[in-house]
């Protein structure tokens, strides 16, 4: 018996993260990246440094990663495609949720994209200043 289930749009979304460029890791107006004592005591382990040190690198406002001028995650690499986040196996909570069981909205929303794929293009190169 072979299995004829189609895939799910949330499958979907998985697969598509494997080849998206880190749209969801640029701050958009009004989003937060919230930091558990958890996230941050993964990510002292990861990179071989005290929580307190964490912190005072790569935390602004107590509960969130510190963001370049264009909006992105302090540890999301520049000039590649896929496989941007520097820290993945260390990577938040939230990080690891998202899309928390609903359709990217990248995939959905023409005005995310459009906000957000003029940085992604930068960053990775393909526009000038």
């Amino acid at each position: 018996m072979t299995d004829t289930a189609q895939p799910t749009e949330m499958g979907l979304n998985r697969v598509f993260c494997n080849y998206c460029p880190a749209f969801c890791c640029y701050r958009l107006e009004g989003s937060i990246l919230l930091l558990t004592a958890t996230d941050i005591n993964r990510l002292a382990r990861h990179l071989q440094l005290g929580d307190g040190e964490v912190r005072k690198r790569y935390i602004e406002n107590r509960n969130t990663f510190k963001v370049r001028e264009d909006g992105s995650c302090v540890f999301l690499s520049n000039g590649k495609l896929s496989k941007r986040c520097s820290v993945h196996e260390a990577r938040p909570q939230q990080c690891r949720d998202f899309p928390y069981d609903e359709p990217c909205p990248y995939l959905h929303r023409e005005d995310l994209l459009a906000e957000i794929y003029p940085r992604v293009e930068k960053s990775m190169g393909l526009q000038s200043e």
